[in-house]
């Protein structure tokens, strides 16, 4: 499953990094790649800029010269890592020289050559894709097999809903079997009922056009989830500068104790995270459970399709 959007700043690294730790702590075997130069999933997973943190080199010699991945193992149980970072920006120019060189097809296809060799090791992929990259966005698109678009409600991160639809279209003649799993609202407000059903509105218009029909419209309402992450800085700063998942986090916060505890005993009270936590934990949670659930459900329909 390809996380990926032409505009940053939607949440993909976060939606990626603490729905694979969910997946995982359920017993799913799950490989994250992180395909992005920034490699701020190391930051959310705890790993980065320690030993083990390569900077992108693994990842960079596989898609540039095919040679065997390199993966972190168990950064979490059950949880496997492809390390991001600066050196991915080399290998995407290599990939670039290669379809100038008349290798378009060899190209667009090296994630997915790259993962064939492992993928049956694993229950679910799940690709973080970088925003602004043609050509990485467009190889991870064509190993796919699902896409999820986290969008926020602004029109640069809608506009970047459109350039990522139109790009999942330019891959259909490699990649036939790609489906779009659905669109999610990152950064909402709790109680922003209105906003959720405006974005949906949005989403329409912007895939669907003035011309779409009432059956198309239904359609694309229907790749809405209905579970949204809320907007929480202070929970996505302490949890990121923590190395943390969120519902690591939340545990942490629960486990503490009470800050009239601390008084009672004569110590100064200190915060182990924000109570917010637990609200985004519990958004997370329900964004891991309606992505299997609608796996789940396109793999049920295609098993009945053939029948």
């Amino acid at each position: 499953m390809a996380l990926i959007n032409g505009k940053g700043g939607v949440g993909k690294t976060t939606v990626t990094a603490n729905v694979g730790g969910l997946l995982a702590l359920s017993g799913w075997r799950v490989l994250v790649v992180d395909l992005d130069y920034q490699a701020n999933l190391g930051l959310d997973l705890g790993y980065r800029h320690t030993p083990s943190d390569d900077d992108g080199l693994a990842l960079a010699q596989s898609l540039a010269y095919g040679v065997d991945l390199k993966l972190l193992r168990d950064v979490r149980p059950g949880l496997d890592v492809v390390v991001g970072g600066s050196h991915i920006e080399g290998a995407a120019a290599a990939l670039v020289s290669k379809a100038a060189q008349g290798k378009l097809l060899e190209a667009r296809l090296s994630i997915a050559a790259m993962l064939d060799k492992l993928a049956a090791d694993y229950d679910i992929i799940l690709l973080d894709c970088p925003p602004g990259n043609d050509m990485l966005q467009s190889a991870a698109v064509a190993a796919a097999r699902y896409v999820l678009i986290p969008v926020k409600t602004d029109d640069g991160s809608l506009e970047g809903m459109k350039i990522t639809a139109s790009r999942l279209e330019s891959v259909i003649d490699l990649n036939p079997d790609m489906d779009l799993l659905g669109v999610l609202m990152f950064g909402s407000g709790t109680s922003a009922t209105t906003v959720r059903r405006e974005f949906s509105d949005q989403v329409v218009a912007a895939l669907g056009g003035v011309d779409a029909t009432p059956a198309m419209k239904a359609e694309i309402e229907h790749l809405v989830f209905t579970s949204y992450l809320r907007h929480s800085e202070a929970t996505a700063r302490k949890a990121r500068g923590s190395g943390l998942l969120v519902h690591e986090l939340d545990d942490k916060v629960k486990a503490a104790p009470k800050f009239w505890d601390q008084l009672k005993a004569g110590i100064k009270p200190q915060s182990v995270g924000p109570a917010s936590a637990e609200g985004v934990a519990d958004d997370l949670q329900a964004i891991a459970a309606e992505v299997v659930r609608r796996i789940q459900d396109k793999e049920a329909a295609m098993e009945l399709a053939n029948v």
